[in-house]
């Protein structure tokens, strides 16, 4: 029978009805403006750190709290459960209730009165936020079949640096707005500063999303043809060959903590070079929207053609050379004279973060069984996502305090990459060593 020899093929029973074209990707669309929203969300802080210490008192290390601890914690351990839960449950009514908690959440951050209520806030964005993607990459799945999900998870993932760069353009024109009054008066809520507004416009909107992800329909679930994998035999698996996943996410955390440690970078341009918020904000976010998503695509490009070409290893040399070439601009753009020339050695940084970035999945997945994929990527990236948003960020806050007096952000802002930047490029050939024992021996499905 040809019909369901096809369907075998496709890992899926010959029942299995996919959703229309339309359908799935209305459902794409919303998922994909619910990223964006998810990364306005987690960048606005570090556009705003300069106000909010201002106005409420906080500290370098109070505000690495802020930008790092308190969202990561929980947001990426909440991972794994909350896949389990998506596995069990009606995804894009958990997928709702996780947008609809961290908008409100960042909407009550403009309510924060304290640093206590903008902490517990923050938890409450990060719990949030968790819901999305476990939910998110198994709803396009169940969408599309194996053969035409390219171009919705690239789609998906573009958000990310949308995002960002959304969060600095929105916060600019709300800073923009706000600083042409004298005073901001809300219905029910009364006066609040500008950096409160921000929150409030940023947050508010992402109710709506929730909404229309909770009335969308649910597509049939897609079995698996090989039944579910423990999540004690894939710990069993990796225990074997924790050298070679072990070194790559090391590697790769690299990336997240001084990508995360950037966080700090609107305020280091208002006190090293003098910029103001919205020109910083106006120029870092064409920049996160026009050269992230080009280096990420054509970095997923080139991994292809390697992989094409018979190089197994490919993907890991494109997150060597992405490593390489984000460390020296990492270290040397705080320390320029100007803010003209530091923006400008920050984009050959930028580049490098965004080639491993798009490089690391694709190489984490070249040497996972495809029964494990969805475990090992959670897993994977709650411990790359720990680091980056713990590590980061607070380092920046408690470096500038501990050593150099508060004075000093841009040589803390340095001595992150060079303080990681050390054993990360020193794993760099132990990293290759085992990932191309693991190619040699291993051929994931």
């Amino acid at each position: 029978m040809p019909h369901l020899r096809e369907a075998q093929m496709r890992h899926v029973p010959f029942s299995y009805v996919y959703p229309s074209p339309a359908r799935a990707w209305y459902l794409v669309i919303l998922l994909t403006t619910a990223y964006v929203f998810s990364f306005v969300d987690k960048y606005l802080p570090a556009l705003l750190i300069e106000p909010i210490k201002h106005d409420l008192g906080a500290s370098d290390t109070q505000m690495g709290l802020l930008l790092g601890p308190a969202f990561a914690v929980l947001y990426a351990t909440l991972g794994l459960p909350l896949g389990w839960l998506a596995d069990r449950t009606r995804r894009t009514t958990l997928v709702a209730a996780g947008v609809a908690l961290w908008s409100l959440a960042t909407a009550v951050s403009g309510l924060a009165r304290n640093f206590s209520h903008l902490i517990f806030a923050r938890v409450g964005v990060g719990v949030g936020d968790a819901a999305l993607a476990p939910c998110a990459l198994s709803l396009i799945s169940s969408s599309f079949p194996p053969a035409k999900r390219g171009r919705p998870v690239a789609l998906y993932i573009a958000a990310q640096s949308f995002g960002a760069g959304l969060a600095m353009l929105g916060g600019a024109v709300v800073l923009v707005w706000a600083g042409t009054r004298t005073s901001i008066s809300l219905p029910v809520v009364g006066s609040v500063a500008p950096w409160q507004l921000a929150f409030l416009v940023m947050g508010l909107p992402g109710l709506l999303i929730a909404l229309l992800l909770y009335i969308a329909r649910e597509p049939q679930r897609e079995p698996s043809a090989t039944g579910d994998v423990s999540i004690g035999t894939t710990l069993r698996w990796l225990r074997e060959r924790w050298r070679t996943f072990g070194s790559l996410a090391a590697v790769v955390c690299v990336m997240t903590i001084v990508a995360y440690s950037q966080n700090w970078y609107a305020a280091l341009f208002q006190r090293q070079w003098g910029w103001d918020i919205t020109r910083y904000a106006t120029w870092s976010g064409l920049a996160l929207i026009i050269v992230g998503p080009l280096v990420v695509n054509t970095t997923g490009w080139w991994c292809d053609r390697l992989l094409g070409r018979g190089r197994p290893d490919g993907p890991l040399s494109m997150v060597i050379g992405g490593t390489v070439l984000l460390l020296p601009p990492g270290i040397l753009a705080p320390l320029m004279p100007t803010g003209e020339l530091a923006f400008g050695i920050w984009l050959i940084n930028l580049c490098g973060l965004s080639m491993v970035s798009a490089a690391a999945p694709v190489a984490l997945l070249a040497i996972t069984p495809g029964e494990m994929r969805g475990q090992m990527s959670a897993l994977f990236y709650m411990v790359i996502m720990l680091a980056g948003l713990v590590i980061g960020p607070l380092a920046v806050g408690l470096f500038n305090d501990q050593l150099f007096a508060g004075e000093h952000l841009n040589l803390a802002c340095a001595l992150v990459p060079v303080v990681v930047g050390v054993p990360g490029l020193a794993l760099l050939g132990y990293a290759r060593q085992h990932y191309a024992r693991e190619t040699a021996t291993d051929s994931p499905a």
